[in-house]
């Protein structure tokens, strides 16, 4: 079959700048052409990067973008009219998948394939407004039932399908060369919570985080998704004022690179409260895969592929103390002996192995050929 992708207005493919999305479907459409598909991939252009090439089998387009602003309104204002160029170049095909805010209302409803509406962020109640898809698919769960309570009357074409794993899984993880770090990777946002990460962490006992580490690794400028300078600032100002070690470094975009700094940690910690800011939570499988054991905030996301207190733990708000749900599980996990810090970690390892490419890939592929 013919597959055009449709990535946004401002993360480049491949992804140079991070973005799970951007991520995912860059190697989903390698592995659709694996299967012999025709797959097109359209982004936005970007410096060092041709505005036509092939890469692993696809066809790449990029067409001019634009910067991401802070302003939501004015971000979406920026997105119409990449999605009015990317319909001068796109050809016909059989399947269209996009998650661009515009494109499902100002293409046509199956000259550029039937509409696969990737909903890869928080529904605002836009959903109603994508009468011509084919396909409203969610990352999770939460996002599924959050779909269904906005547009029941589109539940047939609600769907959810997770994101794979963007690198292989490792054959083999050595637990026992686990350094003593406790990671979190992510862009550096208000809204994930890395500030109530490093306040937490100042005020657990001197005597419990001996030779341990916490590593902030992440994008903090706005236009890679982060909090600003501003924010950061204020982050590097909570790390002084406490005597607990906090590493704050600067974002790893290079897959491998990140693979091989999850790989050393013992624990990915990852405290996000946006309830509309989280859909999947891909660092945090990605970790897993590495031998990292999860602890995580209580948003239903994370509840697809962690089971509290087996193969990770799921920490809740404390009434009054939003930081005491965090404190109490860092101060369980870092106490576990190393017999039951390698149960939870091959435990963590194991259940990525559900999320593999090949696997999720197939599930991708089944359902373009049940729409079709």
């Amino acid at each position: 079959m013919k597959i055009n992708i449709l990535q946004g207005a401002f993360l480049p493919v491949p992804p140079i700048k991070g973005g799970a999305i951007e991520s995912v479907w860059f190697l989903l459409g390698q592995e659709f052409a694996k299967h012999g598909h025709e797959v097109t991939h359209i982004s936005c252009m970007h410096k060092g990067l041709k505005n036509t090439e092939t890469i692993a089998g696809v066809n790449h387009l990029r067409i001019r973008g634009s910067r991401a602003v802070k302003n939501p309104w004015l971000l979406k204002a920026l997105e119409l009219p990449y999605a009015l160029r990317a319909r001068k170049v796109m050809t016909p095909a059989d399947i269209l998948v996009t998650h661009a805010f515009w494109a499902p209302l100002v293409l046509p409803k199956e000259a550029f394939g039937k509409q696969y509406v990737h909903v890869g962020r928080y529904p605002k109640g836009q959903l109603r407004l994508y009468k011509k898809a084919s396909r409203l698919q969610v990352p999770s769960n939460a996002i599924k039932d959050i779909c269904l309570e906005q547009v029941p009357s589109l539940a047939s074409k609600i769907k959810r399908l997770p994101y794979p794993l963007t690198w292989p899984i490792p054959a083999k993880v050595d637990f026992e060369e686990k350094e003593k770090t406790v990671l979190y990777a992510g862009r550096i946002h208000p809204e994930k919570g890395v500030l109530s990460l490093c306040e937490t962490w100042n005020r657990l006992p001197k005597k419990l985080v001996a030779g341990w580490n916490l590593r902030l690794v992440g994008p903090w400028r706005e236009g890679e998704g982060g909090g600003g300078n501003s924010f950061k600032q204020k982050l590097v100002q909570t790390i002084k004022q406490g005597s607990n070690q906090i590493e704050l470094s600067e974002p790893i975009f290079d897959r491998s690179k990140l693979k091989e700094t999850m790989m050393r940690a013992s624990y990915f910690v990852y405290p996000s409260m946006a309830k509309r800011g989280e859909t999947f939570g891909l660092s945090v499988l990605e970790a897993m895969s590495c031998g990292c054991v999860p602890v995580v905030s209580s948003l239903g996301c994370f509840k697809d592929f962690i089971n509290h207190e087996f193969d990770g733990f799921i920490f809740k708000k404390k009434a009054g103390d939003t930081l005491c749900g965090l404190a109490n599980t860092l101060t369980h996990v870092l106490q576990l002996n190393e017999s039951e810090f390698t149960k939870f970690s091959r435990a963590a390892w194991a259940r990525s192995k559900d999320y593999s490419l090949e696997k999720v890939a197939l599930e991708y592929l089944h359902d373009f050929n049940e729409i079709l």
